[in-house]
């Protein structure tokens, strides 16, 4: 039976001040399905790049079994799908039958073999990237983020396909995707690592308890803290007090009290209030221990402007958008005041490009149908891609935004200050699509085009932004594959069939 064992292993990156793994100990059986779950940052791609052997750290990984990890890097993908496969596996021809079953396992035409791997849609290079990982029935699959470019439908494909497998570690932030596929979650927490055996919701309800349960013990503590400190107050000013009068002759003509006995009863209660004073300065360094785990500790709000809000902001009639074999179907729909729109339909059907269109975004498009939209609207566009450049704070002067407000959104997001300085085309997926939500949240606005918001965001942020939709209500045009953000969020769902 194979096993990965961590013992005692510490990283951390060249630019921070602490670790980012501290003393990490795990053991883990080769049969386990694992889900990996984590704010953005907190190292869950670093864990699978230490396990690979690619990083340096301290301590050992010991293991028996090959590692295999998605999404792998190809070269050049103007090769033929065949090649791409080749290249990576080392197959010879007469053992390509074994891709050819794991292709037909994940619903992909055989015939993408035949076709440059760059003219293949998104969610057919994951497929092909996944069934190249488990060509080698031996192995251990790291599997970082499969969802990502997959529809609704996709992902159910993928979640059939990872049922049948033995035993791999999956990062994916989409709880329902997880709750089919995992049997156990390695959870990294804000100070620790833990594993659970469960899905998804086992996990999610657990981190629930001890959440209510530390936040309880911060509030009695915080009692006791402030009765303690008030003690110390009291007593170290009557102490004071006592000193300071212990001369006057008035004050002995009135209390007929010895000099020595009023001197040794206020050393006395000076020494008490040291005492109290050493007890709240213990207790409050036993409060820094609690909350050690408790991720969102205030709500994240949009910049919503609800003033002068028409109650038809948006107005589509029988759109169709045409250019060369290109089609979109076609579609009405109305944006309301304080409904949220979403647009849901397979990867590929036009959903951005309709986004684009009602933006009046260049587009070499020609359009049939009618668009309106009510005047002077402030609008908020969170693109589908993380392409943004520069620091946070040239990034919110940009857009005319209070660079404190970003920061302030940011870190309600579970992001690390160490990043605020460095540039963002240098930071991971998570925490660019951070920067690019922080800057939409904080952006006046009042009406949101948000394409695919939760790409790469950790399961406690979209959680917070399903929370913050809930209850402000804004006015918003929605895509997103994330069945539980439509569900909880969506007033109207506008269905995009081929």
């Amino acid at each position: 039976m194979g096993t990965i064992q961590i013992e005692n292993v510490s990283f951390k990156y060249d630019q921070m001040m602490d670790n980012l793994f501290d003393s990490l100990n795990l053991k883990i059986d080769e049969s386990w399905k694992l889900g990996l779950i984590g704010r953005n940052g907190r190292g869950k791609t670093t864990l699978l790049k230490m396990l690979l052997g690619q990083l340096k750290y301290s301590g050992q990984i010991v293991s028996n079994l090959n590692f295999y990890y998605y999404p792998q890097t190809v070269v050049n993908k103007d090769l033929l799908t065949v090649d791409v496969v080749k290249e990576i596996t080392q197959l010879e021809d007469y053992d390509l039958w074994k891709i050819e079953v794991e292709l037909d396992k994940l619903k992909v035409d055989q015939n993408v073999l035949q076709q440059q791997f760059s003219t293949l849609s998104p969610g057919e290079r994951t497929k092909v990237l996944l069934a190249i990982l488990f060509i080698d029935e031996s192995g251990f699959q790291l599997i970082d983020e499969p969802t990502n470019h997959l529809d609704i439908e996709g992902r159910q494909i993928v979640a059939e396909y990872l049922k049948s497998k033995k035993g791999f570690i999956v990062i994916s932030h989409d709880k329902s995707f997880l709750n089919q596929v995992i049997d156990h979650v390695i959870s990294i927490n804000r100070s620790d690592v833990s594993v659970y055996k469960g899905n998804f919701d086992t996990w999610q309800t657990q981190w629930e308890l001890q959440n209510q349960t530390e936040a309880a013990e911060k509030e009695q503590l915080q009692k006791d803290i402030s009765r303690l400190h008030e003690t110390a107050v009291k007593r170290e000013n009557w102490s004071r007090q006592t000193e300071a009068h212990k001369n006057r002759k008035q004050y002995h003509e009135k209390v007929h009290l010895d000099k020595g006995f009023i001197g040794t009863k206020a050393a006395k209660m000076m020494k008490k209030a040291k005492t109290a004073e050493n007890r709240v300065n213990s207790a409050i360094d036993e409060k820094k221990t609690l909350l050690k785990n408790i991720e969102v500790e205030a709500p994240i709000q949009l910049n919503y402007e609800k003033k002068n809000h028409p109650d038809l902001f948006v107005q589509v009639e029988n759109l169709t958008l045409r250019h060369n074999d290109i089609v979109t179907p076609e579609v009405s729909f109305e944006v309301k005041r304080n409904h949220v729109v979403a647009l849901v339909g397979p990867n590929g059907i036009g959903k951005t490009t309709i986004f684009r269109q009602i933006l009046g975004l260049s587009q070499p498009f020609t359009q049939e149908g009618s668009i309106r939209m009510a005047n002077n609207l402030k609008i908020s566009y969170l693109r589908q891609d993380n392409e943004l450049e520069g620091t946070i704070r040239q990034l919110a002067e940009r857009k005319q935004i209070s660079p404190e407000l970003v920061f302030s959104n940011l870190r309600k997001l579970g992001f690390e200050r160490y990043l605020f300085d460095q540039p963002v085309e240098k930071m991971s997926q998570g925490q660019r699509r951070k920067v690019a939500l922080a800057l939409s949240l904080s952006e006046s606005a009042n009406l949101y085009f948000w394409d695919e918001p939760l790409n790469y965001l950790d399961v406690i942020t979209r959680q917070q932004i399903i929370e913050a939709i809930q209850k402000q209500r804004p006015t918003m045009l929605l895509i997103d594959h994330d069945q539980d953000l439509i569900d909880a969020v969506s007033s109207v769902k506008v269905k995009l069939h081929h």
